[in-house]
């Protein structure tokens, strides 16, 4: 698709220069009238208070009214519509204490029983204090079958992978993932009427075809792998996965778009939409990976679904400017920049930041 260059900026390169690069009008995507044949689930950011006294590195302080109107964007395009699900975990916990198997139990079910109680679906999220503390495969058996036995509703576990958040490095008692993985797959056999089925985000898709070809009958795959999504969301003649993805929250209108036409089994479409979504989001997604939330709070700041450019944690500061630059470039080609004058202004306030007005 042919789209013209409409304006000029300059941004930094690899050795320290500025160069000219022209940006394009904004691909058109168009919002679904029909289902999708996939379940998509976008993981959403949440936005920043930028006026907050709150000390950014010790406190969070979040819009609500900002966070609430990015979700109703994403559910526009048909992201999670009629199914949201909320993160259940043990994050309330105080870090540098050791806990007890039955104490990270009662805080999964704190969170869980908080989620439930006003009609909330779970995604049961990976522990880092379960990590720290559990001595074995069977501490986790231990702690998902409890938590598993008491839901209302099937849940989907989520099996964060170390490149994400180190602290998870060894998750279900094993650091190899393939001897992990027969860990989880025990947990879900036992539980399955239970589990609505399994993200997994260890961005290789080898694996994540190999366990998903393993799970037990209904339980879903939904993929996390922000690097090779296209791929395993279209499937194989064995299956496919569903999407519970990162990237989800920048590409929402590509995305959407690409799924109605899977839907409509126009498979060049689909992967012509996709095509460019896909090394942006290995950009916004390189290692380390766990900074990857810089980059899609800097595509809604330019695409103008926050006014600012203030992160949780201070997080903003986590990637370097020749970083965001690319991410601009990358976001240009797949047709992602909605406004094309406004991401260039905001751009250049962020230049102009670190010296290069």
């Amino acid at each position: 698709m042919k789209r013209d260059a409409i304006q000029t900026i300059s941004l930094p390169a690899a050795g320290g220069k500025m160069e000219p690069y022209q940006v394009r009008e904004p691909r058109k995507f168009e919002k679904p009238d029909k289902p999708f044949t996939r379940k998509a689930l976008a993981a959403a950011h949440v936005v920043a208070d930028p006026f907050s006294t709150s000390e950014p590195w010790l406190e969070a302080a979040i819009d609500w009214d900002a966070t609430l109107a990015y979700r109703r964007h994403l559910w526009s395009w048909g992201m999670g519509l009629a199914f949201v699900a909320s993160g259940a975990g043990t994050d309330h916990l105080p870090a540098q204490k050791s806990y007890s198997i039955q104490e990270i139990i009662a805080a999964y079910e704190e969170q869980c029983g908080a989620i439930e109680q006003i009609g909330g679906r779970i995604i049961l999220m990976a522990s880092r204090a379960l990590a720290a503390c559990a001595r074995s495969p069977d501490d986790y058996a231990k702690v998902y079958d409890s938590i598993l036995s008491q839901v209302r509703e099937p849940v989907i576990i989520h099996w964060l992978g170390e490149m994400f958040d180190p602290a998870l490095e060894g998750y279900w008692g094993r650091k190899d993932h393939r001897q992990a993985m027969n860990v989880c797959l025990s947990v879900l056999e036992r539980n399955k009427t239970n589990v609505d089925g399994i993200k997994i985000s260890l961005l290789d898709k080898d694996k994540e075809i190999e366990m998903r070809r393993r799970l037990p009958q209904g339980v879903r795959m939904y993929t996390g792998d922000d690097f090779n999504f296209a791929e395993l969301i279209e499937g194989d003649g064995e299956g496919h996965s569903d999407a519970l993805l990162g990237i989800f929250d920048c590409i929402a209108p590509a995305a959407s778009h690409a799924l109605s036409a899977l839907a409509a089994n126009d498979k060049a479409t689909y992967h012509e939409i996709l095509a460019p979504t896909v090394p942006l989001s290995r950009h916004i997604f390189c290692a380390p990976t766990r900074f990857y939330k810089t980059g899609v709070v800097f595509m809604a700041w330019l695409n103008g679904h926050q006014d600012h450019f203030v992160m949780v944690g201070g997080q903003q500061s986590a990637r370097h400017l020749v970083h965001f630059s690319e991410l601009f470039r990358l976001a240009d080609a797949a047709g992602l920049l909605s406004d094309p004058p406004l991401a260039c202004a905001r751009m250049k306030q962020l230049l102009a930041v670190h010296g290069c007005g």
